[in-house]
């Protein structure tokens, strides 16, 4: 579960709503499904989101405000708001999977049909045509839809909105206020009870999700891909040092935040080379997890048979580099993409028979014990399924807990298991052919212009940084690290390309443009001409608007 860091850190400000609105929607429900049933399940929590869902919390209690939307649905009186508010409000509120969030509720339809009606005048500026009543009924329309299906079976404040539908009062919107309000304050202790149970495995990613072989060695790109284009750039400044400090950082956070240390980590995007796991083994991590593209790469290198999925996937190994070990899991790319891309299309219960059925053929074809690595994304995939997957993930969590020949489990037990004999201690694989699991390799973040481009700009700013740093007082260090921190992010590079939409690219491009702008001011620089230009502008429908992509090309 991951989001990048949605703040300006000059100003506090959020500029995108993502964090607060999957937290209302996909961690309230994963917990809830959890909360319901005896499942066992690993979830990988990246820091810099922990970091986020912990001000969100903290901006809860103070009912201090330093998200634009939410601000404005605490807002008292929307007559007076400004354009650039009213304009927040439009262009902001109808950004869900109008299929599943905004068509089964009609009240919310309407609204959209009003704003494309008077859309021109919009347009040319005229903001305040639409009423305060419909921007507030639009806010609270736009939450409500965000809500999850558990709030929306639980919570009578969320019922009683839903089947109010139009005219919301202030009352009304404080009301909704104090539902997310709980909620934000309530998602981390949820999850820090059911590890306490012990229903749960709670994992870790390198801080602020850096592509760690990248920014150990650009050339780690060739590995997968030996045509690609690299950045002009030969190298990223220290590296090494830097992947290494992500990690660091990570092990301190997850500590804080849980009480204890997590075993493994989900290394960002799954990005893993044999240095990149290598530095993970020497500062403690004893599990990684990645796609099942890099192990087939791997094998193939190595020279080593991998025909089929049952002879080489269903079981973990160990890479080591001489001095530390480090387990690997790969991820089953054709069953996590099933949930992630296919089920969604389908009845519940035809998607579960499915799933288990394929677990089933696994069993049948092994020649011993297969560990399955069913991994994808804790809140992307849901809002493409009808109630947000509830009746999936109700249906799947109880077929896989009951049936007799199919063990929930966790990655740590995995180990466990390994350590007690009741399990084959893992095979061991020589060399890592670096890559993610998308599709095996860097693509979505390196060897396009656009990308390219963007590594450019980031490494010329840590050469700078470099030249810098050291004449800074203390206190301005620090901010200085953590602005660069945040800059080192996959997920700039993710959206780069024309494959992604022109309103997703426009947004993070912008703010990672705003980031390396925060970075030079910083640092007291000028900041260079070439950061007021886009780097790409998109204009592609990428496969569940990007958020997503398949493990297999």
């Amino acid at each position: 579960m991951h989001q990048p860091d949605y703040r300006d850190l000059a100003t506090g400000e959020y500029v995108l709503p993502w964090t607060y609105l999957h937290a209302l929607k996909d961690y309230s429900d994963m917990a809830y499904h959890l909360e319901h049933s005896s499942a066992r399940v690993t979830f990988n929590f990246v820091p810099i989101l922990l970091d986020q869902l912990q001000d969100y919390a903290a901006q809860a209690q103070t009912q201090t405000w330093r998200d634009p939307l939410l601000r404005l649905l605490a807002t008292p009186d929307l007559e007076p708001i400004s354009d650039a508010d009213c304009k927040l409000i439009v262009d902001s509120c109808f950004k869900a999977h109008h299929e599943k969030m905004l068509s089964p509720f009609p009240h919310y339809q309407r609204l959209l049909h009003l704003y494309e009606l008077v859309a021109p005048l919009m347009s040319s500026g005229q903001f305040h045509y639409l009423s305060a009543q419909y921007k507030a009924d639009l806010l609270v329309w736009y939450h409500l839809a965000w809500t999850g299906e558990g709030l929306r079976r639980d919570n009578q404040t969320v019922q009683r909105l839903m089947q109010q539908g139009v005219l919301f009062s202030l009352e009304d919107r404080q009301a909704l206020l104090q539902v997310i309000s709980e909620t934000l304050i309530g998602i981390l202790p949820r999850y820090q009870a059911l590890l306490a149970k012990g229903q749960i495995e709670l994992s870790t990613t390198p801080y602020h999700h850096p592509i760690l072989p990248l920014l150990i060695d650009l050339n780690a790109t060739h590995d997968a891909m030996p045509e690609a284009p690299l950045p002009q750039s030969h190298a990223y400044p220290d590296g090494y040092a830097r992947a290494a400090s992500h990690v660091r950082a990570a092990q301190d956070f997850h500590q804080q935040v849980f009480g204890q240390p997590a075993t493994g980590m989900w290394p960002a995007e799954g990005g893993v080379s044999h240095a990149a796991l290598s530095l993970l083994a020497e500062q403690g991590v004893q599990w990684a997890a990645t796609g099942q593209a890099v192990l087939a790469n791997s094998l193939s290198k190595l020279g080593e048979p991998f025909s089929h999925p049952n002879t080489y996937l269903y079981q973990p190994y160990t890479v080591t580099n001489g001095q530390q070990d480090i387990v690997c899991f790969f991820r089953d790319d054709q069953l996590s993409d099933k949930i992630g891309f296919e089920y969604a299309k389908q009845y519940a219960s035809e998607a579960v028979k499915d799933f288990v059925s394929n677990l089933e053929s696994i069993l049948q074809q092994a020649t011993s014990n297969p560990v399955v690595s069913v991994i994808l994304d804790g809140e992307n995939a849901w809002e493409y399924y009808p109630y947000n997957g509830f009746y999936f993930l109700q249906e799947l969590y109880q077929a896989l807990s009951q049936h007799p020949q199919i063990r929930m489990t966790t990655f740590s037990d995995i180990l466990q298991a390994q350590t007690t004999g009741a399990l084959p201690p893992p095979a061991l694989l020589a060399d890592v052919c670096a890559g993610s699991w998308v599709y095996g390799t860097f693509s979505t973040w390196i060897g396009e212009p656009a990308k390219n481009r963007a590594w450019d700009l980031l490494c010329s700013a840590k050469q700078h940084y470099d030249a810098q740093i050291q004449r800074l007082p203390a206190a301005q260090q620090i901010k200085c690290q953590q602005q660069l921190a945040v800059c080192e992010g996959s997920d700039w590079f993710w959206w780069f390309g024309d494959y992604n939409s022109a309103q997703s690219v426009q947004s993070f491009d912008q703010l990672y443009r705003r980031n390396l702008s925060n970075l030079y001011q910083l640092l007291g620089l000028s900041v260079p001409a070439v950061l007021s230009q886009p780097i790409s502008v998109g204009g592609g429908h990428a496969e569940n608007a990007g958020t997503m992509r398949r493990g297999n090309a």
